[in-house]
């Protein structure tokens, strides 16, 4: 797997399998990062730097997403349906995480599974 694709690139598309790894990583990411973080400097200063560090997490979690969004040949804007409380984190949910992408070739690439 190319992991600098996965988290830096916003172009192409990727299954569920890489998904799913690449939400796992940030995910793990962000948790241990909070419970180290806090636990060494403190709540004030651990969760400001925390807070950082979540924002620096954005742009891998939006490049994971995006290429998700693709797969099923819809834009990558589509990530603002995230935006939308409570529906839209299930709604990204269900179709990144769940649903199988377009067959075959669309706009953004070849099919991930070839």
């Amino acid at each position: 797997m190319d992991w600098n694709y996965l988290f830096t690139s916003f172009e192409g598309r990727i299954n569920r399998q890489p998904f799913w790894i690449g939400v796992l990583i940030l995910w793990v990411i962000q948790t241990v990062a909070a419970g180290v973080l806090i636990g060494l400097l403190g709540e004030n200063l651990g969760n400001a730097l925390f807070g950082l560090l979540s924002l620096i997490l954005i742009y891998p979690s939006l490049a994971v997403g995006v290429k998700r969004w693709h797969d099923h040949d819809k834009s990558g804007w589509w990530m603002l349906v995230i935006l939308i409380p409570f529906v839209g984190a299930i709604w990204y949910l269900v179709v990144c995480g769940f649903m199988r992408g377009t067959d075959g070739a669309n706009r953004y690439g070849p099919d991930p599974l070839g």
